[in-house]
């Protein structure tokens, strides 16, 4: 694997400087920068196209929301992964809206950090498990109000029919829940002494019988399908 690119943006020196010696801990992830708010981060992602933004929601001049939404309209190859404190759930849904690859908590370990990074690079979609049970939470409020033809989601309710037949296997709900839990495929396919390909292969499945687009979207439908509880 090449070098992966990192763009930090944070308005807090020191959180830049932790971030920066800890992903400098593994030789295959490079930052190539650092931003102090978001007008900042935005002009430095076309400087620098970066693979990676590591991205602070909370900064100065313009939020991590806005910056987000503009970069991954002027670039859309560049991933973003939000890094924050826990947030409202209508933030997170907004945040997932703009186009975040990864949502990931300020008190992640190093290790987690840099499995996600690698993660998003190749594709995947990573959010921590505590910000999956939120999403449910607000798709579950949403459910309750009578009208929300004015409310905008990053997944679709009308997606999760409770009485969907999906018929996964067990294995498959055992990745599943994997899945929930933040368990990188590399490392289910560790604890399952399975082929990472063969992992995929199953992860492809769910996406199928579940009507799912990605990770987040697979927890949120097993969540309401009872499959797997957070």
């Amino acid at each position: 694997m090449d070098q992966i690119r990192i763009l930090i943006a944070d308005d807090h020196p020191l959180i830049r400087q932790g971030l920066i010696k800890v992903i400098r801990l593994d030789p295959l992830l490079n930052v190539v920068g650092e931003a102090a708010d978001g007008e900042d981060v935005v002009e430095k992602s076309g400087q620098l196209q970066p693979h990676i933004i590591i991205m602070d929601l909370n900064m100065p001049k313009m939020d991590g929301l806005e910056a987000t939404k503009q970069i991954k309209q002027k670039f859309p190859e560049i991933k973003v992964i939000a890094l924050t404190v826990e947030d409202s759930e209508q933030k997170v849904v907004s945040v997932i809206r703009a186009g975040v690859s990864g949502y990931v908590l300020k008190d992640v370990d190093p290790d987690a950090l840099a499995a996600t990074i690698k993660a998003v690079y190749k594709g995947e979609m990573v959010i921590h498990p505590r910000v999956t049970a939120m999403l449910c939470r607000e798709l579950e409020q949403d459910d309750r109000e009578p009208n929300t033809n004015h409310r905008q989601h990053a997944v679709d309710p009308g997606s999760f029919n409770e009485n969907l037949k999906v018929n996964l296997t067990s294995r498959e709900i055992q990745i599943l829940k994997y899945i929930a839990s933040g368990v990188h495929n590399k490392d289910i396919a560790r604890l399952l002494y399975i082929s990472e390909k063969t992992v995929k292969n199953h992860i492809t499945n769910i996406f199928r019988k579940l009507n799912v687009e990605d990770r987040t979207q697979a927890v949120i439908s097993a969540v309401k399908l009872k499959l797997v509880n957070l």
